[in-house]
């Protein structure tokens, strides 16, 4: 064979290169314009220009705290000014040194390689603009895939997909500049435990934020990116140990820390201390952002929105140092009640008829309703016989204890025992609103959300007991009754005239005093017979009316014992009611969501809350004034306070106990100028409860749960939040008009039913 001339291998180099270079140019434009269908797309310029991640719908309290987040990717953006510089070159030191060079690919690093690959050893190369490309617009996913990679060459599809990332990585070193580069790359990356971006990552790892990582902690994070759960400090911590040691090893060996700080932080223990994963069970307000969920998931689905990657910056109004007394009051109370109701029902089971007779099958039933026993059936193909003996199978979990720092034990049991020990708990709801705004500043919907997620302010429904018959007496007082107006308590029997039955109302307490007591006594002291004498005279029906004006919109039902609270209704509700009383006869309904944002902050909608003048002032004023009865008169229901707090020392406050006949429920509604609250106690099974007064009423049950909320605001110099009397009504003389020993108020005998129904009848001509 003959050696070419020296021009002759001149020439064929030349065209050797002109062949390479050629086919490199049609070779990008053709994967660039993906010809022929073999390549697959690429991002568009809109994507480069409007890159979409999945980012946390974020919920904010009134104070601008957050309250926790919706997602399915758990990221937070940050601005390149609130990135620590140690991250930043722990980032430089081991991915990408020379990224204030290059423009998208480090050919230096690229040629590296083949040394490496000669001597066997796998070595990276893509710079932070590549790796930024691949995590924005997943260039080896289906979307981006022609049909080399269909047909099933995987090794040529890789090097294709290798290449979009090179020329996307040009294209973005072209629309944006290193440090927008860089904070989108931050921003993006998955450090594993459900923290994606740098943001969310400093928390979940260390508790803290992005400025203030450490050396060590920047080069942790860092670390993780190689393999977020091979290195995980959890997981693997001597891994993520010596992945943290390479990292430093590197930040020396560019000059970024000296010989002397790397052996100093080379043997710095891996520390977990502040490791937390943020979850739903987490955070302030669970239950009030469990039910928020459900509206924001609507709202979304109307207007075109993903609450979990959109993004979304919802306002609410809740208060979060409230939002904290509020929880730690249930919790102060209830660890002290549940106490209490084990001792009473030690060695018993608490699931038992009126006669105090254990309910039979109550575990069985509890068990059938559940969604485990469903699953089973569906399994074993309705074999109740093989689900049964699967549920009665011991195993380990983890169960609900006042008992631990925790509130949480970890035990072995069976699904059929852990539903008897979960069923002796007691549970609780508050909710906290400002009359004359309708925002609600505090939820607790139970007492555990992790342990329990059924909400017990707006998901609940139970028997108010005696917390209605403030609606009979508002009615009353409207339709001319005065609140010094007086009725015998005695007993008395009504008959059904379609059915022939009769009832006989009992005082709580089974004792009637025989004594005529003025309307505001009578309530004060919640007497069952006057109140049910009073709905006898203005009807049921009308009380019915009077009460969903008043924002109750469970069903009732117009019978006399309404009067006592038979109808179940929400706490929400009721909360709502009583600020109309407060509020001057405008009913507010409650709301919590002052506003939406984007994600960039641009405004989508504002709310306001829906408003209508139910009440005259007048009548407003004289319910506030017979609420305070309960504080003021003689043996009245919410007297106790004065031994639990200090709220109603220099300040106004109205008040009505609830407890159902045979104890299931304890509420306490309490109202002052700026702040209504109300609490409710009881079991999940109306079955489980007390068999006392003494420890089964609502004083007992619910009222100190009020008290210590409403102290703990009280203190709390930085609420706007004060004591204040009531706002009062003009042309109501209080020394003079209820004064009962002075006022000549009209004798209820004179109002009779049917003239008080037509008075009704005139007021509410046009309103639905």
């Amino acid at each position: 064979m003959s050696i070419p001339s020296p021009a002759a291998l001149v020439r064929i180099l030349w065209i050797g290169f002109v062949a390479t270079v050629a086919f490199v140019v049609f070779y990008v434009y053709a994967v660039s314009v993906d010809l022929g269908g073999f390549f697959g797309g690429m991002p568009g310029i809109d994507k480069l220009a409007n890159p979409t991640l999945e980012r946390a719908s974020i919920v904010y309290s009134a104070d601008n705290q957050i309250l926790g987040k919706y997602f399915r990717e758990n990221r937070e953006d940050v601005k390149f000014e609130q990135i620590s510089p140690n991250l930043i070159k722990a980032l430089y030191a081991t991915e990408d040194v020379r990224f204030d060079e290059h423009s998208g690919i480090d050919m230096k690093g690229t040629f590296t390689i083949v040394p490496y690959l000669l001597i066997g050893k796998k070595r990276g190369s893509s710079t932070i603009s590549q790796q930024l490309a691949k995590n924005l617009f997943q260039t080896r996913g289906e979307e981006y895939s022609g049909r080399l990679a269909e047909w099933g060459f995987s090794k040529i599809a890789t090097v294709i997909a290798k290449s979009k990332e090179w020329i996307t990585a040009i294209k973005l070193e072209r629309a944006y500049t290193k440090r927008e580069i860089l904070t989108m790359y931050l921003n993006t990356v998955d450090f594993g435990s459900n923290a994606y971006g740098i943001k969310v990552a400093a928390k979940t790892f260390f508790g803290t934020t992005p400025d203030q990582l450490s050396v060590s902690q920047a080069a942790i994070l860092v670390g993780l990116l190689k393999g977020p759960t091979l290195y995980s400090p959890i997981l693997n911590p001597e891994r993520c140990k010596a992945r943290r040691n390479t990292v430093l090893e590197q930040m020396e060996k560019y000059d970024y820390i000296t010989e002397e700080e790397f052996e100093q932080l080379s043997a710095l223990p891996i520390d977990n201390n502040n490791y937390k994963v943020e979850n739903a069970n987490d955070g302030l307000a669970p239950y009030f952002r469990a039910e928020l969920r459900k509206d924001l998931i609507a709202f979304c689905k109307e207007n075109n929105y993903d609450l979990f990657s959109d993004g979304l910056k919802i306002y609410t109004t809740i208060d979060s140092r409230m939002q904290r007394y509020a929880e730690a009051a249930v919790e102060r109370h209830m660890k002290k009640l549940q106490a209490k109701f084990f001792d009473y029902w030690k060695g018993r089971a608490p699931w038992v008829d009126e006669n105090g007779k254990v309910i039979p099958n109550f575990i069985e039933n509890a068990a059938k309703r559940t969604e485990t026993y469903k699953e089973y059936m569906e399994l074993y193909g309705g074999n109740e016989d093989s689900v049964m003996a699967k549920l009665n199978m011991p195993v380990n979990r983890r169960l609900f204890s006042w008992k631990t720092e925790r509130y949480a034990i970890d035990t072995t049991l069976s699904f059929m025992d852990s539903i008897r020990y979960t069923k002796r708990f007691l549970h609780a709801g508050l909710m906290s609103m400002e009359p004359h705004s309708g925002h609600i500043k505090a939820w607790v919907g139970g007492i555990n959300f992790r342990a329990f997620k059924y909400d017990h302010v707006r998901q609940g429904r139970r028997q108010p007991g005696s917390t209605f018959k403030p609606f009979v007496y508002a009615a009353a007082l409207d339709l001319g009754y005065h609140p010094c107006n007086e009725m015998v308590d005695a007993p008395f029997t009504i008959t059904d005239g379609s059915t022939g039955k009769s009832w006989t109302p009992k005082n709580s307490d089974g004792v009637y005093s025989g004594e005529r007591k003025t309307l505001r006594l009578a309530m004060a002291q919640s007497i069952n017979t006057i109140a049910v004498q009073l709905i006898e005279k203005i009807t049921p029906q009308t009380v019915v009316d009077y009460a969903h004006r008043l924002g109750i919109e469970s069903p009732l039902d117009p019978v006399p014992a309404l009067a006592l609270g038979v109808s179940d209704v929400s706490l929400y509700e009721l909360v709502g009611a009583y600020s109309t009383f407060v509020n001057q006869g405008t009913w507010t309904k409650p709301y919590y969501i002052t506003r939406i944002e984007d994600k960039s902050g641009n405004l989508i909608k504002s709310f306001k809350p829906a408003q209508k003048e139910v009440l005259s002032p007048e009548t407003a004023f004289l319910m506030v004034y017979m609420l305070k009865g309960s504080t003021t008169e003689r043996n009245g229901t919410a007297l106790g306070l004065y031994n639990l707090g200090k709220t109603l020392y220099s300040n106004e406050v109205g008040a009505k106990t609830g407890t159902t006949s045979n104890y299931s429920d304890g509420w306490f509604m309490g109202v002052t100028e700026e702040l209504v609250t109300g609490v409710w106690v009881g079991g999940d099974d109306r079955s489980i409860h007390f068999h006392t007064s003494n420890l089964g009423q609502g004083a007992r049950m619910a009222m100190p749960i009020w008290s210590y909320y409403m102290d703990a605001v009280y203190e709390d110099k930085t609420l706007p939040v004060k004591k204040k009397m009531f706002k009062r009504v003009t042309n109501i003389d209080e020394r003079e008009q209820l004064n009962c020993k002075k006022v000549n108020a009209p004798a209820p005998d004179s109002l009779q039913t049917d003239s008080a129904s037509q008075v009704y009848k005139q007021q509410n001509d046009g309103i639905e």
